[in-house]
């Protein structure tokens, strides 16, 4: 839950970020990091997504009875 959090309070810094009148220079640094920022945070959840759907196991109903051999 902290990670989308974080990714929620990336994404409000990205909309906020052209208005706060920093240099132009200093505006394409910051946009390059919350950039890295969003893509880093969105990979570590999606690999955490895709171990959750590796672990559970998958049995089909017509096998279930013999599922105890």
């Amino acid at each position: 839950m902290l990670k989308v959090r974080i990714l929620l309070i990336i994404g409000a810094w990205v909309t906020v970020l052209p208005y706060l009148g920093f240099p132009y220079s200093w505006k394409d640094i910051l946009f390059t990091l919350s950039g890295i920022g969003i893509v880093y945070i969105s990979y570590v959840l999606y690999k955490e997504l895709k171990l959750k759907e590796v672990k559970e196991e998958k049995t089909f109903d017509n096998f279930r009875e013999n599922h105890d051999f």
